[in-house]
This record gives structure tokens, sequence and C-alpha cells, in this order.
């Protein structure tokens, strides 16, 4: 049987095996060791996460409830800028005492390993495109500048080089050809 490694989503059971109907609740501060989340958001390695368990012995194994709490960070999908997101998700899962293809997470000497449960949890709620506010306008496509800081932001209308040639012909001021003369032939 395989030696099982202590980590901060590790906890003891062994109180609670083999005795349906025993119920224990329990708080865990987890200090995050490695990020998790999508591209655009997670929760980052260092951050705290706090956990509330209750653990309620049953005949199969041990039912997990939880509720964890925390802060995810990431960026806007819209104007880029860093956004903090509170994480707050909700599960139960049994744990049960002998591996059976029924049953996804199992009791290992007397203990129960959470971050696979957690890290599920946390990033399948997280949003795929997280944005800064509801309404964020995003950047200019020209320029890059913030639309929200710059409600009013425009730029001078683009003229189209193929028409620019006739402004020159209608004597029109602000149409100027960009592209280089190209000498013409005579027609023989």
């Amino acid at each position: 049987m395989p030696h099982v490694i202590k980590t901060p989503y590790t906890v003891d059971v062994y109180d609670l095996m083999h005795r349906p109907g025993e119920m224990r609740e329990r708080v865990l501060d987890i200090t995050v060791p490695e990020d998790f989340g999508n591209a655009m958001i997670g929760v980052k390695a260092g951050s705290p996460l706090h956990v509330n368990l209750r653990l309620e012995s049953l005949h199969d194994g041990i039912l997990v409830s939880a509720e964890v709490d925390g802060t995810a960070a990431g960026e806007c999908g819209r104007c880029l800028i860093d956004i903090q997101q509170p994480v707050q998700v909700e599960f139960q899962e049994l744990f049960a005492y002998s591996s059976d293809e029924a049953f996804e997470y199992e009791v290992h000497e007397d203990t129960i390993d959470l971050e696979p449960v957690i890290r599920d949890a946390v990033v399948l709620s997280l949003p795929f495109q997280p944005v800064c506010q509801e309404d964020c306008l995003g950047l200019c496509p020209q320029c890059g500048v913030r639309l929200l800081d710059n409600p009013g932001h425009k730029h001078e209308e683009a003229i189209d080089p193929r028409w620019a040639a006739l402004g020159k012909l209608a004597g029109f001021e602000g149409l100027t050809d960009t592209t280089p003369d190209v000498p013409t032939t005579p027609n023989v």
C-alpha cells in the first residue's frame, strides 16, 4: 500500500472511519502551493483559501460537504487591466473506503485528499472571459486606449486610400494619396 504524502489539503478521518452516523466539522485555512485556474484568471500560489468542512461517516465511506472561500486574480478579457474576483464554491463528495468504479475518490490510510475536489470546484466556478465590470467597453482598436477611462474618445475618420486620388481631383484638402506615383506608359 503506498504511503500518503501529507499536503495542506489532506484531512485525517481515522476518528470517523467505519462509524456510521458520526459527524465532525473542521476548518482548513490553506495557503495555495501552486496556481490553478484558466489562462485569464485563477487562484495564485500563496493565496489563502478558507474551507469549512463537514465530514459525515457513512457505511460506504466519508461524505464531505465543504464551502470554499478565496480570491482569484487575473485580467479583464476586454480591457486587460488587473482584476480580483471573490471565489465562493460549495461541493459534496463521497470518499469511499474501497476502490470501486462507482466512486471517484477514496479514503487512503485514514486520510482524504481534498486537492482534486477543491481544484475542480474552484476552476469550474471561474469565468472563461472575466471582465472588470459587465459594461466594460474594452480598448480602442486603433490606439489601445481603455474606453472606460476616455468615454468621448474618437479618431478622425480614416480615408480609404482607394478614394484619395478622386479627392485630389475634386480639390478636397483632407484627401491625400499615400501611394507612390507610378509612371504610366502611353497606349500605342
